[in-house]
């Protein structure tokens, strides 16, 4: 007995000693030029008691663990799930030699409340168990004060709850790290020192720098696009550093941003920065003047793939991979291309391999191969391939500038050494001018004196094609003319032997008949003027003035003459002739020489066409109808025949000047162009012709009524 009473007095006092808290004492050494993480000695409980902030509270019983995530124990069993609270506690003194205030800094994924002996002195987000009531908050950019007395144990006391992300954007469960620092420290700008603070002031401040080139890029080349828009480069390179810019500003919001919506600013970024390269990318083949191939495809797939991805892995670790395979792509663009241009291929290659050699090293930090930190120099890395492609484009626009100039002072120089030689070839082709001019003129002249010569051939042939028709109509009045002449000179001589018989009633009745054959002698002598006056007119220039006129008559005598001189010329021709004359027509207001030669040529052309026919075909019956008609507004003229027709290829070229499908000699070519000239210029008419291969022709005048 007395042997169990000395070995439970000897285990009591170490049992009591191996209870004892352990408890982190803050020096002046330990933090002054340091940030250090509390993640030694900590007890957790799960579950929710405002009690356990207290400082008398015995936390003996529950759960000791040490890790830098206060979350994960040793970063592999999760003390707890999402949305349960959890408590921790630690006992914490700052000793004598501190002369300084202490401060926090938290990087957490939750809310949190922090307790320091029962009194809350930080609260970061709202903590609930009512998971819709959460509120997460991320204070990792602020320094939090930390008011430690000197000299005296304390109880710091964390009030815990996850964050319950949707998708994986860390592959874990939420964490909470501390870390503790002087004041001094906090506020120091050493990057070394203050790792913290001043290395994460300068990272920002690394996105700010590349913002600002980014903007002002943007601007230029925007501009450039602008003024210059088939400089199309501009564009793209200006759409490319468009969304750099709208990824530089969602980084800096992701470092600003508390409210733990860390997935979708990530998201937003890293597809902006995916797309820009992609941009990028094809700014290089355009310049390189290649075309888009399966490598551009692939890259542009595992582009899109990507962004699909990152609703299941870390899209800051998927965007480095891909990095990988995309300054692959351009290493490959600037070899196929050194030949062709060897200044763009050494910048996008240099800077290409700068960057590749930079993500593999990311990668390798990512997955612990690497222990120096060189994230910092990540906003310099998106940046170098943009500032390399603007410092080309620099080049080439400068170069293309150059060129122009040195183009244009070549362009002054031979613009100043032909200025004597084209003088002299202005001389000579003036005195050229002069003299084709003079040529011009004597062969205009020429040329007016050759048409005024043919308008005359033509008219005489009109009058020769008349020539017979009148020797026959007015012979028939001259024989009338002869014989009522030699019988009134017979009756003069009976009349006188009357007279001398004294037989006065015989004379009388004699007188009566010599009256009778004057009548008939001045009948027929005015008949035969009419004739003489209508060749006349037919023969002599137009005055152009229109007089009342009788149409009807008109062409009635012009189908008669027409008809009478084709028979003179051969006397075995005989057509039919149909006149329709409307009788209501009266008289009108036209030039009757112009219309009398219009006329006479339709005519002519119509007994010209049955005339062929009947040569060809001995049993056709040759026929010719003129008719008028009178309408509201116009009068109609029409001349038909029973001919051959007109051929479809001929008829666009009938009213054309010099053109005829008479034989050589017998026609001049001017009969219808001067007959549609009449028509259209000098009576505001037209001339139409309709025709049918094979079954005839008809011509139509068409005149105004005036």
């Amino acid at each position: 007995m007395k042997r169990i009473l000395y070995i439970i007095g000897f285990l009591l006092p170490l049992t009591v000693f191996s209870q004892q808290e352990k408890v982190l004492t803050i020096s002046d050494t330990t933090v002054a030029d340091k940030w250090m993480i509390l993640g030694e000695d900590w007890r957790y409980q799960k579950g929710d008691n405002i009690v356990w902030a207290n400082p008398e509270f015995d936390d003996s019983t529950w759960n000791e663990f040490s890790s830098t995530n206060l979350n994960l124990l040793d970063g592999k069993n999760v003390i707890a799930d999402r949305g349960e609270i959890v408590w921790l506690r630690k006992r914490i003194m700052a000793d004598q030699s501190f002369n300084d205030a202490l401060v926090l800094n938290i990087f957490q994924e939750g809310a949190s409340e922090i307790y320091l002996d029962g009194k809350l002195i930080h609260q970061l987000g709202n903590v609930s168990s009512n998971k819709d009531e959460v509120i997460y908050h991320n204070p990792f950019s602020q320094v939090l004060h930390l008011p430690l007395e000197i000299g005296k144990e304390q109880i710091l006391a964390v009030r815990f709850v996850n964050a319950q992300y949707k998708y994986p954007i860390y592959n874990h469960n939420g964490l909470i790290r501390i870390f503790i620092s002087s004041l001094r420290n906090a506020n120091s700008t050493d990057v070394v020192k203050n790792k913290r603070v001043a290395y994460f002031q300068q990272f920002v401040n690394s996105y700010y720098i590349s913002l600002g080139l980014a903007i002002l890029m943007f601007i230029i080349f925007l501009s450039f696009f602008i003024f210059f828009p088939k400089e199309k480069i501009n564009g793209y390179f200006a759409a490319s550093l468009l969304f750099l810019i709208l990824f530089t500003l969602g980084v800096l919001s992701f470092h600003q941003n508390t409210t733990g919506t860390y997935f979708w600013l990530t998201f937003y970024y890293d597809t902006c920065i995916l797309i820009s390269s992609l941009i990028l990318l094809f700014c290089f083949y355009k310049i390189l003047e290649k075309p888009i191939d399966l490598v551009y495809k692939a890259i542009s797939f595992l582009c899109f793939l990507t962004i699909g991805c990152y609703f299941l892995f870390n899209p800051d670790a998927l965007g480095p991979i891909w990095s990988i395979f995309y300054y692959v792509g351009i290493i490959r663009l600037s070899l196929k291309s050194w030949k062709k241009n060897k200044i763009a291929s050494f910048l996008f290659l240099s800077s290409s391999c700068i960057n590749l050699v930079f993500w593999t090293l990311m990668i390798c930090w990512y997955m612990g191969l690497v222990d120096q930190r060189i994230d910092k120099f990540i906003p310099f890395s998106f940046m170098l391939v943009p500032v390399v492609l603007a410092i080309y484009l620099g080049y080439a626009f400068g170069k293309r500038s150059q060129d122009l100039r040195l183009n244009l002072n070549r362009v002054q120089e031979l613009s100043k050494e032909k200025e004597s030689i084209l003088s002299q070839q202005k001389n000579t082709l003036e005195q050229l001018v002069k003299e084709r001019t003079s040529e011009l003129n004597q062969s205009l002249d020429e040329l007016k004196t050759t048409q005024s010569q043919l308008i005359q051939s033509e008219k005489m042939a009109s009058l020769g094609e008349l020539t017979a028709g009148i020797a026959h109509e007015i012979q028939n009045p001259l024989n009338f003319v002869n014989n009522f002449s030699e019988v009134s000179n017979e009756l003069v001589d009976e009349m006188n032997e009357e007279l001398d018989k004294g037989d006065l009633e015989e004379v009388k009745a004699i007188s009566l008949d010599i009256k009778h054959n004057l009548e008939k002698i001045n009948h027929h002598g005015k008949r035969a003027d009419n004739i003489v006056k209508g060749m006349l007119q037919h023969s002599r220039s137009s005055s152009g003035t229109k007089e009342p006129t009788d149409i009807n008559a008109l062409a009635d005598e012009y189908l008669r003459l027409a008809y009478h001189g084709l028979r003179a010329k051969d006397k075995s021709f005989n057509a039919e002739l149909i006149t329709n004359f409307d009788e209501s027509i009266g008289k009108v207001n036209i030039v009757p020489q112009d219309m009398g030669r219009v006329i006479l040529n339709l005519i002519t052309n119509a007994f010209y066409a049955v005339n062929e026919k009947k040569q060809r075909d001995v049993s056709f019956k040759p026929i010719v109808t003129v008719s008028t008609k009178k309408s509201d507004e116009h009068i109609t003229i029409s001349v038909s025949d029973n001919g051959n027709g007109i051929p479809e290829k001929v008829k666009e070229k009938i009213f054309q000047p010099f053109f005829t499908t008479k034989p050589t000699g017998q026609g001049t070519g001017l009969g219808l162009s001067m007959s549609y000239d009449i028509i259209t210029k000098g009576h505001s008419g037209e001339l139409l012709v309709t025709t049918q291969q094979g079954e005839g022709t008809t011509f139509k005048i068409i005149f105004p009524l005036i």
